[in-house]
């Protein structure tokens, strides 16, 4: 998929028709999803180290603020690293709730996965190639807006 490697391909091979594999294309929309969880995980991190600065400042116990799952942000946000990986038809109870929590405090996060979800399933149950050409078109218009 990179600009040198079609510059070859179109030098070498003229008459070959290039394809870009749905491997690569959802593995993209994954480091992207990923992309915006580890963004939100180093904030969290940053949140707490200056948290736990403060506290020292004041000579207080510093006490992590959990979720209804017993995890930090920072914990949820780590522990959540899976669950772009499988659908929710998938996951387990507790991914169920993580993701729960997750989405909750992170809707960048929700419509990401649901972004790379509705992808997959282009994928996985277009029954042809004009069919699944049209969803991606309406998919690529969603990620658009």
């Amino acid at each position: 998929m990179a600009n040198s490697m079609k510059t070859i391909a179109r030098v070498c091979f003229p008459k070959a028709t290039q394809v870009t594999d749905r491997f690569h294309v959802q593995k993209l929309a994954l480091e992207a999803l990923q992309d915006i969880r580890i963004k939100h995980r180093w904030e969290a991190i940053d949140r707490e180290n200056n948290s736990i600065k403060l506290a020292k400042q004041k000579k207080t116990l510093f006490i992590p603020e959990t979720l209804d799952n017993g995890d930090t942000r920072k914990q949820l946000l780590a522990r959540s690293r899976y669950l772009r990986y499988k659908a929710p038809s998938n996951w387990t109870q507790n991914q169920y709730f993580r993701s729960k929590i997750l989405f909750q405090q992170y809707p960048d996060i929700k419509k990401a996965f649901d972004l790379v979800q509705s992808l997959r399933n282009i994928f996985n149950k277009a029954k042809s190639i004009k069919i699944a050409y049209t969803r991606l078109a309406q998919w690529y218009h969603q990620v658009e807006n």
